[in-house]
Formats: structure tokens, sequence, C-alpha cells
């Protein structure tokens, strides 16, 4: 028997406000979605009007060269992994094969140098990091001793949830055969894992999915790169 849809009142209802939201944020509770945790609003490399997605502008009459010294200068400078849009507005509207290609080719550069650097996809964009083997000592500069461990009860339910996402609590419990609860709200306040909504079945439990930090912290550019069944069991 299918359900009958909301009322517009029973819908505004049945929405969370900033009150009960902030307990769960805080990591007190596990009963309201945390503040913030809606879809963000699209960027206007979406939008058809935009200056990323116009054709070729003076950025097109720039020789590889500069297009290479440029892309290296905009990915040091950015705190943020730049999207090819975005990338190619800055750079004056080159064509996007040549935007990619200059990505590519400074990679190549920073490699062939021998420079501690390196040019990695995260998020849909592109950045400039160290290499792993800098980790330590640019742990240094912050005064951290080193990345956050995980623990492996804590790794089990993350994997969980980045492939099964959105997932509930019991169905990752359904999985792993013991208790979420509180590992969840771990990884919440790790910044790791967000609620992104309510299931559509009785009780309407919390669902959860991974965060943009989560990508991060793994060196993923976006959820298609988690390894398959195929490169799991791989030799």
């Amino acid at each position: 028997m299918s359900e009958e849809p909301l009322t517009p009142a029973e819908q505004d209802a049945a929405q969370p406000d900033e009150a009960t939201a902030a307990p769960f944020a805080a990591g007190v509770g596990d009963e309201e979605p945390e503040e913030g945790s809606a879809e963000e609003a699209p960027s206007s490399e979406d939008d058809p009007q935009s200056p990323e997605s116009r054709g070729p502008g003076p950025g097109e009459d720039k020789s590889d060269d500069q297009l290479i010294r440029e892309t290296a200068a905009l990915l040091f400078a950015s705190p943020e992994p730049l999207s090819e849009g975005r990338l190619r507005a800055l750079l004056e509207r080159p064509r996007p094969a040549r935007v990619r290609a200059a990505v590519e080719a400074l990679g190549q550069r920073i490699e062939q140098v021998g420079l501690p650097l390196q040019v990695r996809q995260l998020r849909g964009g592109w950045t400039l990091l160290t290499t792993p083997e800098c980790g330590d000592v640019v742990a240094r500069l912050s005064g951290q001793a080193g990345p956050e461990r995980i623990s492996g009860a804590a790794l089990e339910t993350l994997a969980i949830v980045a492939y099964r996402q959105p997932v509930t609590k019991a169905e990752v419990e359904a999985v792993r055969g013991v208790q979420a609860g509180p590992i969840l709200r771990t990884l919440v306040d790790r910044g790791l894992v967000k609620i992104t909504g309510r299931a559509e079945v009785p009780g309407a439990p919390l669902e959860y999915g991974t965060t943009k930090d989560f990508l991060d912290r793994f060196g993923l550019g976006s959820l298609e790169e988690l390894p398959r069944d195929a490169e799991l069991t791989r030799d």
C-alpha cells in the first residue's frame, strides 16, 4: 500500500529547526540532522550563461607554456581545488582541452624536476599538494604530530557509509553486526560523515553520507574513484 503524500503543513512540521539541529552537531544526540546538512546550491559553472561555459576567449591566444605557468600560479595560490570550469575562466577561456593539457603538463614538469609536489584531483577540481613522504616535515609547520588516526571499527563504518550512501544507522549495524551509533557520531564530529536527510521508511531514520573532507583525507577526486570489487581482489 503506497503512502499518501504529505500536505505542505506536514512537510513544514517535518523540517528540523536550528534549535533541534544544534545538539546533534555537537555530538550530544542522534535525533535531528545537523545544521547545514542540506544540499549546496549549484555553482556558476552549471549556469550556461556563466563565463566558465562560454566559447574561447583571450586565453586561447596564450602559448602552451604561458597556460602552464599561469595554471601553476593559480593552483598554488588557491586554498581550494579549482574545477575545470573555474580554472578555464581564470585563464580567460582557452579551449577546455588546452586547460586539461596544461594541468597534465604541469604535473609532468613537477615530476621531472623532482620537487616534493604533485597535481592532484580533489572534489572535482585540481590542486597542488605535497608528496606523502613530506607529510611529517609539513606537519611540524602547524605543530601537529601527524594526521589523526582512525580506528579499525571507525574505518569499517566509514567504508560502509562511503559505498552504500545514503545509508541509515540500522543498515550500517546490519552489515557490521554491532551498534554503530557512537562511531557514526564520532565520524560526524570529525567531519568525515554528514547527515544527508531521512529515509522514506517507517520512523524516518537519519541517513548518512560522506563529506568533502572525506574525499580530501583519502585523496579522492570523487566517490567514483573508490576502489571497486575487481580492484580490491586484485593480487
